[in-house]
């Protein structure tokens, strides 16, 4: 392990004082590979704080572009970085942050094929991830390499990190042996996020990864921390290695990875949403339907925050998760169930109004369809002077 030189010692002096890193953690954190999934919310700060610790080698996996509505949390993109690359952006604000790191980026999404030839080149992984497919992948790839998961979720005012897949601690499949139905947990895009949130919840991963490569202090193998923003409170919930678990028990059943989008139901929701085509009209047909005065209505089962951002002009709002117990008024606006009053129902993105649509359907509503796209199609392609979110 070559010794600090020239600058390194004025860069990280205030590691090196410290009598738990000094000069031999430094040269660790120097000599380690960290490989985060993912430059988004957790990501970046992640990043950020291990490229200033000096971790020599990052590995960062995205294949997504800088969008405007990410630079509220994600801390290491510009205005003027809207629409490039993310892992290009990280990586040239990385290496400015610290010469002696280097960001190796792989501008794609991590797959079951190509998951195990990224993941075991690197010593730590940490989850920055955001969707139940890839964090069981992430899990999974982990425990089959014998890697460390640096594991963080954050949805609205609430997050939580752990250290999983450490020998003989629990694994994702210990925590959330089986992932929730498709479409019962809602994304950051549709419920919302706190853009500090992320920002603590990413320097706490990162905390767990420096202690790792250093051997310091007591990380959170065996423990989920869980934080409330809103409140301000932070609890601790002890958990443990299931020998029962398929991935990391005694009697394991998975010894590769597996089609994650299949286990997660994701592929059953997509053929689902082919198979609903009929229940669909696009946001041009429905301006049509409108101007033709056919009498048509529109219902919007989004929240009251996003009904005041925007709003298609005359479309009564009833929220989708409580529209099982207002059927009355869908009811009064169609003057029936079975009546001629055609219905298109929207949202933000056409995911929660496809199942207000399928509520509707089986309540006996038969002239009832869903805006493909939502209003977010409603705003590109009829009118372009809505608010976006």
């Amino acid at each position: 392990m070559p010794p600090l030189a020239g600058d390194q010692f004025k860069r990280y002096s205030r590691h090196l004082i410290l009598p738990e890193i000094g000069m031999a953690g430094q040269r660790k954190l120097l000599e380690a590979k960290v490989l985060c999934i993912g430059a988004g919310g957790l990501g970046c700060p992640v990043t950020l704080y291990l490229a200033a610790a000096g971790v020599g080698t990052i590995g960062l996996v995205d294949f997504d572009e800088v969008d405007m509505s990410n630079l509220q949390r994600q801390v290491l993109f510009t205005t003027q970085d809207i629409g490039k690359l993310k892992t290009r952006v990280a990586k040239e604000r990385l290496e400015a942050l610290n010469p002696d790191v280097n960001v190796v980026i792989y501008e794609q999404a991590l797959t079951s094929a190509n998951a195990m030839d990224i993941i075991r080149e690197y010593d730590i992984v940490v989850d920055g991830t955001d969707n139940f497919p890839t964090r069981y992948l992430v899990n999974d790839a982990c425990v089959l390499l014998g890697k460390i998961n640096i594991y963080g979720s954050i949805f609205r005012f609430d997050g939580q990190a752990s250290v999983l897949c450490a020998p003989d601690g629990p694994c994702y499949r210990c925590l959330y042996p089986e992932p929730p139905p498709p479409g019962e947990v809602p994304s950051c895009a549709e419920g919302g996020v706190l853009g500090i949130l992320p920002g603590y919840i990413g320097a706490i991963q990162a905390t767990e990864t420096v202690k790792l490569i250093t051997g310091i202090g007591k990380t959170l193998v065996g423990r989920l921390l869980q934080y409330n923003a809103l409140n301000m409170t932070m609890r601790e919930l002890k958990i443990r290695k299931h020998h029962d678990c398929p991935i990391c028990g005694k009697n394991r059943t998975i010894h590769e990875l597996i089609d994650y989008q299949e286990f997660c139901g994701i592929a059953g929701q997509e053929q689902q949403l082919a198979e609903a085509d009929q229940l669909n009209v696009s946001a041009v047909d429905l301006k049509k339907m409108l101007d033709s005065d056919r009498g048509v209505k529109v219902l919007d089962v989004r929240n009251l925050n996003e009904y005041e951002i925007c709003r298609i002009e005359g479309a009564p709002l009833i929220p989708v998760a409580e529209l099982q117990y207002r059927l009355d008024e869908v009811e009064s606006l169609l003057g029936g169930r079975d009546g001629e009053g055609e219905l298109v129902v929207y949202c933000h993105s056409g995911m929660r109004s496809l199942r207000a649509t399928q509520i509707l359907k089986r309540s006996g509503f038969t002239n009832v369809r869903n805006l493909y796209g939502g209003i977010d199609q409603w705003a590109v392609q009829v009118d372009s002077e809505m608010n976006r979110y």
